[in-house]
């Protein structure tokens, strides 16, 4: 099966009459594919305009409208034209369309984008439809539409021609429009609330931040092996040590070298802020108005579905300390133990597989992840974090095993990070040296110090709290999407197997 076959469901004779009616285009026109042409209104502002026009009333009004053919009836007589905001119908009769318009009417294909100009008027059914008085060829499309061209029903294929998918989908465009709505949303959030955005390297000679693999690339000019970044965190910490703001945010494209699944892809989406002077408990508070103004941008309601739970983004959200989480669950108390080889023994006498090095703190975020986090529907900051699994968090006051650390679930998935900022340099680096021997142990020889982030911690900066939000799962929630890859207009795939 070739892949036009494969991709619209119809024959490649129909590709061939396609290109047989562009040369007769050609030969009858001239230009198929013309540079100009200016419309007067989107099929939208059109609907709005002539919202009140009664059924059976025409306008003397004459409007040139664009848009792609989704259907033709009656030998093109009715034709549906979409364009991006809507459709509109296009009637073509000899009482009211020009020869020339007509001569062309043979030719048009659905999938074509054709420009109309006409009356306005409703018909006698109460549709709003342009009365043709002329019709110019704007593209002509030499592949058909998908069959049943309401949708594609291969999944993979609505990945890999993503054009098709929106194209014949209208929950797969309205999820990327309202995407789209999320994503300026969280901007002009956190612009309102006083944050400056900034835009830091997206390749890094020394890769950090995070606890991930990274893509590597090589800079012929440079001669220097370098890094997709798999987080912005250190360059926006330098930010807050310059002075040029105490609010800092970045909306930005990350990369893990890692797996891929329905809430995982190697490019994804991330808004990274500090904020001077503030602690993890101001970004609790930030995250809940966020997320609920959010909500209210495309439900209108702080509550909406996703699949069969009902969600609230209402704050204030459930605060839950992670040890007091693991033990309601479970009923170990792992605040009660004061070495890892207790943790171990806990954790194995209550039937957890645990490694023979992991220390307090693994375990109690083994055991969370296993037992706790499946049950996080609701929105909830599950707080006070392993300092074993945090090196950039300060510790909690009076308890020097956890840290000033908070993840937001929801559906049981992380939707963010946070900490109060470690900024004592002679702690960081002692962390950061720890986590590269760790690092080094499992084979990540790559990994380096990077002496350049921990030059700017020396020179001072502010107590600050910090946030990464995972964008793409925060507008799967919002949007009710099964999979990350729906949310993302291109996502990562396996090439196609010849």
């Amino acid at each position: 099966m070739n892949d036009k076959t494969e991709t619209t469901g119809l024959s490649s004779d129909a590709t061939e009459v396609r290109a047989q009616k562009l040369k007769l285009l050609r030969e009858q026109i001239g230009d198929v594919y013309p540079a100009h042409f200016h419309r007067t209104m989107s099929n939208a502002e059109l609907t709005a305009k002539y919202e009140s026009l009664e059924p059976d009333t025409e306008t003397q009004d004459v409007v040139t409208v664009a848009g792609r053919v989704y259907s033709s009836r009656n030998s093109g007589m009715f034709m549906d034209i979409h364009d991006a905001s809507g459709k509109i119908q296009i009637f073509s009769h000899k009482d009211v369309t020009s020869d020339e318009a007509r001569g062309v009417l043979p030719m048009i294909d659905i999938g074509d984008i054709i420009g109309v100009t006409g009356v306005v008027r409703r018909t006698k059914r109460g549709e709003l439809t342009i009365n043709a008085q002329a019709i110019t060829m704007l593209t002509k499309s030499l592949l058909p539409m998908p069959e049943k061209w309401h949708g594609l029903s291969d999944i993979e294929i609505r990945y890999r021609k993503r054009h098709l998918d929106i194209m014949t989908n209208e929950e797969s465009k309205l999820r990327f429009q309202q995407r789209s709505k999320i994503v300026s949303g969280i901007r002009r959030f956190m612009e309102n609330d006083g944050f400056m955005e900034v835009e830091t390297p997206m390749l890094h000679s020394v890769y950090g931040g995070a606890t991930a693999e990274p893509f590597k690339t090589h800079h012929n000019t440079l001669k220097l092996d370098m890094f997709l970044r798999i987080a912005p965190e250190l360059y926006l910490k330098r930010t807050l040590v310059s002075g040029l703001t105490d609010k800092v945010f970045e909306i930005n494209r990350n990369f893990r070298n890692e797996g891929v699944s329905t809430r995982h892809n190697p490019e994804f989406t991330m808004m990274e802020c500090y904020w001077a002077y503030a602690d993890y408990e101001d970004i609790m508070d930030l995250v809940e108005r966020l997320f609920g103004e959010l909500a209210m941008a495309i439900h209108g309601s702080t509550e909406f579905a996703y699949g069969d739970k009902e969600i609230s983004f209402k704050g204030p959200f459930r605060r839950v300390p992670m040890p007091d989480a693991v033990k309601e669950a479970t009923g170990i108390d792992f605040l009660a133990m004061k070495t890892d080889e207790e943790a171990r023994a806990a954790a194995k006498a209550a039937g957890f597989e645990v490694e023979k090095d992991w220390t307090w703190g693994e375990c109690l975020a083994f055991i969370f992840e296993e037992k706790v986090e499946g049950t996080l529907i609701q929105p909830a900051h599950v707080t006070h974090f392993p300092k074993d699994i945090s090196p950039f968090a300060k510790e909690v006051p009076g308890e020097p095993r956890l840290v000033e650390r908070f993840e937001t679930y929801c559906n049981a998935w992380e939707l963010g990070n946070a900490f109060s900022e470690l900024n004592d340099p002679e702690e960081q680096r002692a962390r950061m040296v720890e986590q590269l021997e760790q690092a080094h142990a499992r084979g990540e020889k790559a990994k380096q110090l990077d002496d350049e982030f921990l030059d700017a911690i020396d020179q001072g900066m502010p107590p600050a709290g910090g946030l990464g939000i995972g964008v793409d799962r925060l507008i799967m929630l919002l949007t009710n999407a099964p999979s990350i890859r729906d949310v993302i207009l291109f996502p990562a795939r396996r090439q196609k197997a010849d």
